[in-house]
């Protein structure tokens, strides 16, 4: 895996000032304040503006070069999204879930990335066949203002979402420094400028720091894992599906929290725009090659943050479940807690150290996903540091004012909320996913074939049916 790492930062990226491709039109002096002035024709002659333009096709590859380098060129995007499915929201709901139920809620950990695994590979296939993110595609098939309406949902999301790394970051900086939660909310801010200076070296740059911030979750949690000592045999049982949590609201609150955790609606603008930095060849060969690997990039990706979630859940429910404390749900009580229940002196550090990193990389991305849908639902287009600026600010404002109303104590609390929010979100970006891949106006040969249709629709019916649940158990007052 280092090697990999090691090999994302070595790959040519020619300069954004060299067309990748006769279809691209670049400004004359291809400065930052010109990039958004980057045309691509589209299939009936007319121009658009391509999805982030200051990193669109400045990936190259060579044509003949070997699978295994192939790979490696179009790896990168599925761990920018993967990073969104292990945020700081994550580890509210997941330890929250361990700790109350044991090893039962696996199963909502499983499924959730199975779906988000089916989901990415077609947001990423849209992306990929139609040169067109999930918003633009909105944009053009949708009514203006039903495309607002979109965007507003998302950017709710999106805030949703940053609220709980913002608030994730913040206590992570609370219990690794004694920094004050409002004061570390607003040092986040600065993650505004960190994106800035890295995506100006080069998009390959701000994946090789997100994949190693990602390894460095991982070596935290296999440390936690290896002095909790799990039963493993529960755990296994844990990955069936528990079909008692829809007669417990409490279990079911976080079973669906965790979907909301798990499958982010933002991350299915974030992968169909992130894919097309990549400059592969755009005749059908091409484009069924780079779906291919963009399908393993994301596989693969999401596959290690089912490791990550699945671990965090086994560890609430390890540490604390198995020794009787049923109770531990603030991420606080759980740093306190890790050292002298596991008796390994690091274990609290490297949790909190983990949260850091867990919520540093999910604020890397979320700021490209609020620049993607603003530029693609509304074609509302800013320099880049001030597009960043914007969504950092949609994210910082509320949970400042949150904290100054509600306390510290309740950190935990609203980033279990957040997570509910953003399933109640879901649909209004699964479904339009579903309905463009599975047109042939738009997808020619990468149309989804029934069996996939059919599967998108029961994902999109069974998200509805869960937030359904819920809300009926939450009104009976079950």
């Amino acid at each position: 895996m280092l090697v990999y790492v090691a090999s994302l930062s070595k790959l040519t990226m020619p300069s954004p000032r060299n067309p990748l491709s006769p279809l691209v039109s670049w400004s004359a002096n291809g400065d930052e304040s010109t990039m958004d002035s980057i045309v691509v024709p589209d299939s009936v002659g007319a121009t658009r503006s391509p999805s982030l333009p200051e990193s669109y096709r400045s990936i190259h590859f060579a044509p003949g070069a070997s699978f295994f380098r192939k790979m490696l060129a179009f790896a990168g995007p599925g761990y920018l999204v993967a990073v969104g499915y292990m945020d700081p929201g994550n580890w509210a709901t997941d330890l929250g879930a361990g700790s109350r139920f044991g090893y039962t809620l696996l199963s909502a950990v499983l499924i959730s990335s199975l779906m988000a695994i089916f989901l990415q590979a077609l947001s990423a296939k849209l992306g990929i066949a139609t040169g067109r993110d999930l918003a633009q595609a909105c944009r053009e098939h949708y009514s203006y203002r039903t495309s607002v309406v979109l965007w507003i949902l998302c950017e709710i999301a999106i805030v949703a979402c940053d609220l709980a790394e913002v608030l994730g970051s913040a206590v992570a900086l609370k219990l690794l420094f004694g920094l004050p939660l409002l004061a570390g909310v607003l040092l986040t801010g600065l993650d505004v400028l960190l994106v800035l200076g890295l995506q100006g070296r080069g998009f390959r740059v701000l994946e090789t720091l997100v994949v190693t911030l990602i390894l460095t979750i991982a070596a935290c949690f296999a440390y936690e894992i290896f002095f909790a000592r799990p039963l493993w045999l529960e755990a296994a049982h844990g990955f069936l599906p528990a079909l008692g949590m829809f007669r417990n609201r409490e279990m079911l609150y976080l079973a669906v929290g965790i979907l909301g955790a798990t499958v982010m609606p933002h991350n299915l603008y974030l992968h169909s725009s992130i894919v097309q930095t990549r400059a592969f060849a755009e005749d059908a060969k091409g484009k069924r090659e780079a779906v291919l690997f963009a399908t393993l990039d994301s596989t693969l990706a999401l596959g290690l943050s089912l490791f990550i979630n699945a671990a965090i859940l086994v560890l609430g429910a390890a540490a604390f479940h198995q020794r009787g404390l049923t109770s531990v749900a603030e991420i606080g009580q759980a740093y306190t807690l890790l050292t002298p229940v596991l008796g390994a002196s690091l274990a609290s550090t490297l949790f909190a150290a983990a949260l850091l990193c867990s919520g540093q990389n999910s604020t890397l991305t979320g700021t490209l996903a609020g620049q993607i849908v603003m530029e693609g639902f509304i074609d509302f287009r800013l320099k880049p540091w001030q597009r960043r600026l914007v969504t950092r600010s949609l994210a910082i404002v509320p949970a400042a004012i949150v904290i100054g109303i509600m306390g510290e104590g309740r950190a935990t609390a609203l980033l279990i909320l957040s997570q509910v929010v953003l399933s109640f979100q879901l649909p209004f970006a699964v479904i339009p996913l579903i309905q463009f891949t599975g047109d042939r106006r738009k997808m020619g040969e990468f149309t989804n074939g029934p069996m996939t249709i059919a599967l998108g629709w029961a994902m999109a019916a069974a998200i509805i049916v869960l937030n359904a649940a819920l809300l009926s158990l939450i009104f009976a007052g079950s």
